[in-house]
């Protein structure tokens, strides 16, 4: 297997696990945008050093968290 076909394999993996959060994000009434930008300065925050996190840190970054910033709801109409 070259490295072409191991990349393209990743590059699958990776965009199934973005769509399905996007997703998952649109069926709680979450803006997708702002959801992954707080993920991805949440996430760091949770991490040990060996980047490693306790799942039970999990629980604040789920959609459908009560913890979650207002900026990441969708306005109700």
């Amino acid at each position: 297997m070259g490295f072409q076909s191991v990349c393209l394999r990743c590059l699958g993996k990776a965009s199934a696990i973005v769509y399905s959060i996007s997703e998952t994000a649109k069926l709680n009434d979450l803006n997708p945008y702002y959801y992954f930008k707080y993920l991805l300065e949440e996430i760091p925050r949770y991490m040990d050093e060996k980047g490693d996190m306790e799942e039970s840190n999990l629980e604040a970054l789920l959609p459908w968290s009560e913890r979650l910033p207002a900026k990441c709801h969708k306005p109700r109409r």
